[in-house]
């Protein structure tokens, strides 16, 4: 029996609703050092289209989580991170919006630091297709209550591309309140709080649309934040 090949990487996936598109990011995906973990927590067929496309690429390491309730955006990643594997982890959006060769140049910057944050709003990002200035607009807006209310310095925060020491994470993800969208900001906080180094570099990115972030989600987030920043806990 041959040994079990020794993962470098852990990338999650989290696809709520998403089986019109998850088949065209694997398309994308010719090969991958790693696990690449689908969170399928929706009510579509997005877990049946995994497997299908699991089972027609064997070259890739391909696990679908399926849950029958919805966990949030925060709730998929916590599970699908709580699955992996690999020393080095990380999380991208569905929609393709991030090549895997950006997310493998994330992990390769790991030597240096315990988290890569992608940005689309540094010096020497390649937005592919930009957003809507209305987008543009409520994001930078987003980004200054952050900048407030936690005293991050760094210029995206929401951007579906994101990587780990797996035990930079593993360290914080018990203390984690958010389940919705605001859970990239009180990850990104919480490793800040506890003395991990985060580096954020600039990205190749193109907007796909369909954005899953309706205007009742905004709301939602700021009261999570919120209620984070008033009941911090530990660490």
């Amino acid at each position: 029996m041959s040994p079990t090949p020794v993962l470098r990487y852990s990338l999650v996936i989290p696809a709520y609703n998403e089986e019109k598109r998850i088949a065209c990011l694997f398309e994308s995906i010719t090969q991958f050092d790693g696990e690449l973990i689908v969170v399928c927590d929706g009510s579509d067929r997005t877990a049946d289209v995994v497997e299908a496309v699991a089972k027609s690429h064997p070259s890739l390491s391909i696990r679908c989580l399926r849950f029958s309730t919805r966990l949030g955006k925060g709730g998929g990643v916590i599970a699908g991170l709580a699955a992996a594997q690999a020393p080095l982890v990380g999380y991208v959006d569905a929609d393709g919006s991030t090549g895997i060769d950006e997310i493998c140049r994330l992990f390769g910057k790991l030597s240096s630091f315990d988290a890569v944050i992608g940005s689309r709003w540094v010096p020497g990002s390649r937005p592919v297709i930009r957003q809507s200035w209305l987008r543009r607009l409520e994001s930078r807006g987003f980004n200054r209550v952050i900048r407030i209310l936690f005293g991050l310095s760094f210029h995206d925060t929401q951007c579906g591309a994101k990587v780990f020491k797996k035990s930079a994470v593993e360290a914080v993800l018990p203390h984690l309140i958010a389940r919705g969208f605001e859970f990239d900001v009180e990850l990104i906080w919480r490793l800040s709080r506890a003395g991990y180094r985060i580096e954020e570099i600039p990205i190749a990115w193109q907007n796909k649309g369909d954005s899953r972030v309706r205007k009742g989600d905004m709301v939602r987030m700021l009261t999570g934040l919120l209620r984070i920043r008033l009941h911090p806990g530990t660490p």
